[in-house]
């Protein structure tokens, strides 16, 4: 192994209940690499950085150390002792040899850059979020050169995502990150893998973020398909020359037959390649309702163990709307679903719904009724065949859509990733049609490429979108308008997740971390840019609605019908006088909009 390498693979395999996950992997990590790992669900992620780490063995293959290499690893789920207080969890992974007043040196460091404010919380009382950074925390303390994450922003919300991207940024170990979150990516990794069976490596590492990941994934598919195109030409010409047949069984007329073979063995490989399905179909159905109405939610207040977790908040759907709900860990985004579902009766305020609308969700607990059943079973509980959008369609071609292959069907979906199984509860949700849908934290255990679906098919779907999501890459390319619950009891609109951050960022810190600009040729940049002109329209088009409104209220206001009746007055008075104070911060959003489309622009 090269002196300057920190652990490296030789044509491992690994397989699990007769599902090969990968084969000939071969991969090098180098001292300061930030590498985010990535790759459809089932590639075996997760798998890779548990043998990294000395838990999983290979089942053939090499694996080479650095001597005296230090390696931690942060799991997806937590494993501490739930009566362990913070700090005990933090001392017991300080190394050994470190002496008492360097310990306590390093726990105040930790407490700071965590942001704990009690070290003396048990773990089990903390909240999920709360959790994850005791997890992070604990593999800072031990110090290492290598710091393997499995999707470390699993229960954050947005201000804990925002505090590890700063932690990441400033690293100085090197670290192998599984996450989907593409601004994570962008903003923190050196270099991005891509574990997939479509490169004939096992593999694709490119070196730069995720903008330059794109660009060059996309010119190694395009140079396949080239290739593929070459060889079948090269294979068709050796064909016709292997139906004429060798007038004689010379050395080199076999030489020639035995490479033609070779070269449609190759064709064949690199077909495979080239055609694995990469995309789930994934698409919602919405009602034919013609209300422009769906669901209006006035001045709803909730409050839990005497914590207001929201007031004065309004709602407001019709078809085609599509609303982000964020917030902090126990800020009542829960809650809030819960009141509009139905389920859970608001504090204060009034909840009005269409009559006859029809209300999907999926949970974020992601539970299937039976972890016994066999996929076939979990995707078409009555029978062989299920009915999508007035269709039938056998489960083998349902099962195909999400991208389960035909010997899956008879798994149990125990065995089954988390990835997979996210599948599995997003195929029973689009059997169903509904006018509102309502999506808490999907992203969870999505791979990329599905995530890109999941985003198109939210933007087609015509009927109403309440979507709960950390992930602000999704967030920005779909919803209209972001309602920030911010755990005080106040309620804060924005048109994107940029205004967002730097609002949760003023709160934070003084001095506003520095978001990572990426070349103006990046897709990530043109998001980011058709992001800001679709909130600019829409705040052009709320100010056009809210002048219309003023309008009308004004001529309330000076109908003389309503001359004699004060307390008509008196409404019409606060209504426009809202609506002033309404128009002046979509006046103000539409200015720092213009401004940085301005930037980008120029």
């Amino acid at each position: 192994m090269a002196p300057n390498v920190l652990i490296s693979t030789q044509n491992i395999h690994k397989s699990y209940s007769n599902t090969l996950l990968f084969k000939d992997l071969s991969i090098s990590i180098l001292p300061g690499e930030r590498i985010g790992l990535i790759g459809p669900n089932g590639a075996g992620k997760s798998t890779l950085l548990k043998i990294l780490a000395g838990i999983e063995q290979v089942d053939e293959g090499e694996l080479a150390f650095s001597s005296k290499i230090r390696v931690a690893y942060l799991p997806q789920i937590d494993v501490f002792d739930e009566q362990s207080t913070i700090r005990e969890i933090l001392l017991s992974q300080f190394p050994v040899h470190m002496e008492d007043w360097e310990i306590q040196k390093q726990l105040n460091e930790l407490q700071d850059q965590a942001q704990f404010s009690d070290l003396d919380l048990a773990f089990g009382n903390l909240s999920g979020g709360w959790k994850k950074r005791v997890g992070i925390a604990a593999t800072l303390a031990q110090a290492c050169d290598l710091v393997l994450l499995d999707e470390p922003t699993n229960h954050l919300d947005l201000q804990g995502i925002l505090w590890l991207e700063s932690l990441l940024q400033t690293a100085s170990f090197a670290f192998v990150l599984i996450s989907h979150d593409r601004f994570i990516l962008e903003n923190t990794c050196n270099s991005i893998m891509d574990l997939d069976r479509r490169y004939k490596q096992g593999h694709l590492k490119v070196r730069g973020n995720y903008s330059q990941f794109l660009q060059d994934q996309e010119k190694y598919f395009n140079d396949q398909r080239a290739e593929e195109l070459t060889l079948s030409n090269k294979v068709r010409r050796e064909i016709d020359w292997l139906r004429r047949g060798p007038k004689a069984r010379t050395t080199k007329a076999q030489y020639r037959i035995d490479k033609a073979h070779g070269m449609i063995d190759d064709l064949t490989e690199l077909k495979q390649r080239n055609n694995l399905p990469t995309e789930a179909g994934i698409s919602f159905e919405a009602g034919d309702r013609r209300s422009k109405k769906l669901l209006h939610a006035r001045g709803l207040a909730k409050a839990r163990g005497g914590k207001t977790l929201f007031k004065d908040l309004e709602i407001f759907l019709s078809p085609g709307m599509k609303i982000g709900i964020m917030g902090a860990n126990g800020s009542g985004k829960s809650s809030l679903i819960n009141i509009l579902r139905g389920e859970l009766k608001p504090d204060q305020g009034e909840l009005d719904l269409a009559q006859g609308v029809h209300i999907i969700t999926l949970d974020q607990n992601r539970k299937l009724p039976d972890e016994n059943l066999s996929l076939k079973r979990a995707l078409s509980p009555d029978g062989d065949t299920v009915i999508f959008q007035g269709n039938p369609l056998h489960i083998s071609a349902w099962a195909q859509r999400f991208l389960f292959q035909k010997e899956q069907l008879e798994l149990p979906v125990a065995q089954l990733s988390g990835g997979e199984r996210a599948r599995v509860l997003l195929a029973k949700l689009m059997l169903d049609t509904a006018e509102i849908l309502i999506l808490d934290e999907p992203t969870n255990d999505l791979d990329i490429p599905t995530l890109e679906v999941l985003e198109d098919s939210l933007l087609d779907f015509a009927g109403a979108l309440l979507l709960i999501t950390h992930d602000r890459f999704l967030m920005d390319s779909v919803c209209d308008q972001i309602i920030y619950l911010v755990g005080d009891g106040t309620v804060k609109v924005f048109a994107d997740t940029y205004q967002l951050t730097a609002f949760q960022r003023s709160l934070d810190t003084p001095e506003p971390i520095k978001e990572t600009r990426s070349p103006s040729n990046n897709k990530v940049r043109h998001q980011h840019l058709k992001t800001l002109r679709k909130s600019f329209t829409k705040v052009e088009r709320d100010i056009e609605q809210a002048e219309a409104r003023k309008s009308e209220l004004d001529l309330e206001l000076h109908d003389p019908v309503n001359a004699t009746d004060p307390g008509k007055l008196a409404e019409c008075s606060a209504a426009i006088e809202k609506l002033n104070s309404e128009i002046d911060a979509l006046l103000e959003s539409w200015g720092t909009l213009g401004d940085e489309i301005s930037e980008i622009e120029g």
